[in-house]
């Protein structure tokens, strides 16, 4: 009897890992998901990192906007509460004439003399005030507008058109190019017409 080769019952191992062909062909995709893995958590880690690094670059971002906005308001407060200082320096001059204007009229009294020194102080404190962008504007004949105008009263005059401002009882200024206080007027009306009963000229007397 004739005994078969070995080799067909028991397959040959593979001798540089001991292993046989079958073993071998299994542990093959094993492999290929470790290094799929291995290759993921590496991207996943380096995604941690970004992710980090922005973050951090984000709370000093904030950080440092906090400080901006912290100096801005500081020196915003400190603009508001200096803005007028300027004016107000120029202003002192004038404060000092009316008190030796009054001062003078109450050791020397002479009412022209006390005018002609108030006049002066009213005049330098009008350049003053041109000086920083305040101008008056006439109001007295010209058509009434609400963008300048406030009206008190209306008044029937038949010696001007209706709607035209016939009496100034406060000036009004602008500042720079925008108007600063509207002008209180009086304003022209249309006449009232004379009724039935009514003559548009004089009465005449009658005799008893």
């Amino acid at each position: 009897m004739t005994q078969e080769p070995l080799k067909e019952e028991f397959p040959e191992r593979d001798l540089a890992n001991g292993t046989s062909p079958d073993q071998s062909a299994e542990s093959g995709p094993s492999e290929a998901r470790s290094a799929d893995i291995a290759a993921l958590n590496e991207k996943l880690a380096e995604a941690q990192k970004a992710a980090e690094q922005i973050k951090d670059q984000l709370l000093r971002k904030a950080a440092e906007f906090e400080n901006y906005k912290r100096r801005t308001e500081g020196e915003y407060a400190n603009l508001i509460r200096s803005a007028n200082e300027s004016l107000i320096l120029s202003l002192l001059p004038v404060l000092d004439d009316l008190s030796r204007s009054l001062r003078s009229g109450k050791e020397r009294p002479d009412f022209d003399v006390f005018c002609r020194g108030i006049e002066l102080i009213q005049n330098k404190l009008t350049r003053t005030l041109e000086g920083e962008g305040l101008k008056a504007f006439e109001s007295k004949g010209k058509p009434f507008d609400v963008q300048f105008h406030d009206a008190l009263l209306l008044v029937p005059s038949p010696d001007v058109p209706p709607h035209t401002v016939v009496d100034e009882v406060e000036q009004g200024y602008m500042l720079n190019d925008r108007v600063l206080r509207h002008a209180k007027v009086i304003v022209s009306a249309e006449p009232k017409s004379a009724g039935p009963g009514e003559s548009g000229g004089t009465e005449k007397e009658t005799d008893a």
